[in-house]
Formats: structure tokens, C-alpha cells, sequence
């Protein structure tokens, strides 16, 4: 069973890249989703500022591995389910600390570039940024929360800057040879097996 964390910059594309996955019968765990608890439970409003401050919090409080450890129950229960995508994991720690809970996990990067993310923040429905918004939590995640080291040693790349037909082949191109090999590994093991 596949185990993916898909690392990459605010509007790089991982959460589009993580619907594909789950379009392909994967469960799917954000880590973002505990910022988000934590805003709701303090009554504050959803935008960059708060989400920094939790964000940051999160892991002076807890360490730079913090979102890896309290997502580690549920990332255990969808395993027991199937294949599982995890969306915007963070820092290197948090890599280092999921690799060695589960040393079959693949990394994959999604990238594209810097200008072709910006004018793609500005036209999100959910959660827009400005450019300035866009570069300040750019620096802040790569400064604050060691961000970058993640991308760079990744165990697959997938490159954002074409169309979306582009972009879903090469999300399938990382998932379709598993499917493609088990299911021919199952067709000549039913054909040796009789």
C-alpha cells in the first residue's frame, strides 16, 4: 500500500495533486486541518496572519516534527484502509519524523514557478493572497519552518507550470505503473495458479 506526503509551497498545487489521489480510491489526511481546528477553537478568522501565528505556534510548543506526531494515530488508521495521501507536510523534521514511523513513505514534490503561483493565489477561491501575502508566507515557511529541505529531497517531482491536463498526467504518471504492475503481477499469478 502507498503512503505519499506531498510537500511544496503555499499554491504550488498539492492539494489539487491530493484530489487526484483521492479521485484513485487514496484516503486523505491535511495536516493543515489542525491550524484550522485551532483557529475555529479560539474564534479567530481564517487568513494568513492567524494561520502564521498557529502554525508557528504549533511547533515552538510542540517542535518542528509537531504536525507529523499528532496526525501519526490517523495516518495508522487510514493506512489499515488503503493507500493514503498526506497533504502539505512542512518541515524536514516532520520528514524525518514520518520516515522513520514509516520508512515506505514516498515524498513528492510539487512545484512551479514563483509567478505562475502568485497569479494563482490571487484567483483562489478558498483562502486567496495577495502577492505580498504569497512572497511573506513563502519566506516566513522556508525561515520559520524549514520548509525548503522537504522539495529539494524529494523522492518525486511533479512541475505545476503547464495546463491541468498536463499536470493530472503526471499526478496519474506517479500512480498509474503501481496500478499497472499489480495488476499485471495478479493476472499472470491467476494465469501460473490456474
Amino acid at each position: 500500500m502507498d503512503l505519499v506526503a506531498l510537500v511544496g509551497l503555499a499554491g504550488s498545487g498539492k492539494t489539487e495533486a491530493s484530489n487526484i489521489f483521492r479521485e484513485h480510491g487514496y484516503g486523505y489526511i491535511r495536516f493543515g486541518d489542525i491550524t484550522m481546528d485551532i483557529l475555529k477553537e479560539r474564534g479567530l478568522e481564517v487568513n494568513e496572519k492567524n494561520e502564521r501565528a498557529v502554525r508557528e505556534g504549533v511547533r515552538r510548543e510542540y517542535g518542528m516534527a509537531a504536525y507529523a506526531v499528532l496526525n501519526e494515530g490517523k495516518i495508522r488508521e487510514a493506512r489499515e484502509l488503503g493507500d493514503v495521501v498526506i497533504d502539505g507536510v512542512y518541515s524536514w523534521e516532520e520528514v524525518l519524523h514520518l520516515k522513520d514511523r514509516f520508512p515506505e513513505i514516498q515524498i513528492v514534490a510539487v512545484v512551479c514557478p514563483m509567478e505562475t503561483k502568485y497569479e494563482r493565489l490571487e484567483k483562489r477561491p478558498e483562502r486567496p493572497l495577495t502577492r505580498e501575502e504569497a512572497l511573506s508566507r513563502d519566506l516566513a515557511d522556508i525561515k520559520n519552518l524549514n520548509k525548503a529541505p522537504p522539495i529539494v529531497m524529494h523522492d518525486y517531482l511533479i512541475n505545476n507550470k503547464g495546463s491541468r491536463r498536463y499536470f493530472r498526467y503526471q499526478v496519474e504518471n506517479f500512480i498509474q505503473p503501481k496500478n499497472k504492475l499489480e495488476r499485471i503481477y495478479n493476472e499472470v499469478l491467476e494465469i501460473l495458479t490456474g
